[in-house]
């Protein structure tokens, strides 16, 4: 089944797109540096939409996570092999200065599981059961925003 990917492009990007007769769809299949060229942006605005595609193309992995992703300043699966999931999650909260759903977590974990090389295809919400047991003997840091992200 293919995955219908969102780009969030500006109307120049688009035009950009129309001149070079570039379907939106085919951006995911060009690197950080053809899109700079392509589009006739930044490196940092190729990054971001580089990394908006790649995170995409992975099971249960929406447009809202991936710019979650790159708010937190991650472009790549690499850049996650190392991290751990619980405290990327409370890096984010703290960023955003709001707690969120638990299922955020579950979508971290998923994300880490994927970067480290997890074969399985897996959704975000087969580690729920993971997170909860986690959250039972651990509990939510002392620092952990007081405010629901949704009430904001």
């Amino acid at each position: 089944m293919k995955k219908n990917i969102q780009i969030p492009l500006n109307e120049a990007e688009k035009a950009c797109l129309r001149k070079k007769k570039i379907r939106q769809a085919e951006i995911a299949h060009f690197t950080v540096e053809e899109l700079i060229f392509l589009l006739e942006i930044n490196k940092q605005r190729a990054k971001e939409i580089h990394a908006l595609c790649a995170f995409q193309q992975l099971p249960s992995i929406g447009i809202r996570f991936a710019e979650d992703l790159v708010f937190m300043n991650i472009y790549c699966l690499e850049e996650l092999r190392a991290k751990n999931p619980i405290e990327l999650l409370h890096a984010y909260e703290c960023k955003k200065g709001a707690w969120y759903d638990p299922c955020l977590e579950d979508q971290f974990r998923l994300i880490v599981y994927f970067a480290n090389g997890g074969a399985e295809v897996k959704q975000w919400w087969d580690f729920t059961a993971e997170r909860k047991a986690y959250r039972l003997k651990n509990g939510y840091p002392a620092d952990r925003p007081k405010t629901a992200a949704h009430l904001m």
